[in-house]
């Protein structure tokens, strides 16, 4: 049985808090004042996205901030600097911000960038599957400024998601990438205002939602797994399809795959069951 939610929020060490809406989960960073990483952040944020994949019956997820002046300021230097030679990931499978190396996680989600996402804020966006922004908003990779390389997904997965020129070039200079920069990059997907972006998510996430569930958590998969190969190797998946292709091969065989051919030819709502 999942864990009750009243009962997760409460161990969330006021770091992340949970909040339900049929079949989408929007996990809100409220740690005060700007969202800064730490283990104990990471922790929950960890055990807030394995909540999401753990319930069947949820489908979605949105990352959100709680804080009105940043989505997240990143690492949070007073620990760091206080811990020589200390990892600061706190999570177990997560990595650093609970979520950049959490590959269990295999269902959606979405970013609802409000407000500044800077250093590790932006690596906690990359990990999601859809970025959303508010006008007004930005992103920036200021770790050289820093003494140290954004590697927690920064370097990793910026270059692969707009041009390699532009992604370092944000990493040696450390300069903001507006919203509407990172609209015209396809770094992000739409961009709103700021008392529309949480609708625009909400709305987003429920019609994610339709989809099936075992192909939404095979899409994921799928997609990890071609990345970097070639067009030729990738187009043998279904040949190839072994080792951690688990949920790939659930939705080749379910009775869901069968049941959305039918409700369109029935011309009618899909009923998944997830199997």
């Amino acid at each position: 049985m999942p864990e009750r939610l009243d009962e997760l929020n409460r161990e969330l060490d006021g770091f992340v808090s949970l909040h339900r809406q049929g079949d989408v989960l929007e996990i809100r960073m409220v740690k005060p004042k700007v969202n800064a990483i730490c283990r104990r952040f990471s922790r929950s944020m960890e055990r807030a996205a394995l909540y999401l994949q753990g319930d069947p019956d949820l489908r979605v997820g949105i990352l959100s901030s709680g804080s009105d002046k940043a989505f997240s300021a990143g690492l949070d230097f007073h620990e760091a600097t206080s811990q020589s030679g200390e990892s600061v990931s706190g999570a177990t499978a997560g990595g650093f911000g609970g979520i950049t190396t959490l590959w269990a996680l295999k269902k959606p989600l979405i970013a609802a960038i409000n407000g500044p996402a800077i250093g590790g804020g932006l690596e906690l966006a990359l990990s999601c599957d859809i970025l959303l922004m508010a006008n007004g908003a930005y992103v920036q990779l200021p770790e050289l400024q820093r003494g140290l390389l954004p590697d927690g997904g920064g370097l990793q997965r910026l270059s692969r998601r707009i041009p390699y020129h532009v992604a370092t070039a944000m990493i040696w200079t450390g300069d903001r990438m507006t919203a509407a920069e990172a609209y015209r990059w396809g770094l992000v997907y739409q961009t709103a205002e700021r008392d529309e972006l949480m609708p625009l998510a909400w709305d987003i996430a429920r019609r994610v939602a339709r989809g099936a569930p075992l192909a939404q958590q095979a899409l994921k998969e799928t997609l990890r797994f071609v990345s970097g190969l070639s067009d030729e190797a990738a187009m043998g998946l279904r040949r190839d399809s072994k080792g951690d292709l688990a949920s790939y091969r659930r939705m080749l065989d379910s009775q869901d795959m069968i049941e959305g051919q039918r409700a369109f030819l029935e011309k009618r709502e899909p009923n998944w069951r997830g199997c």
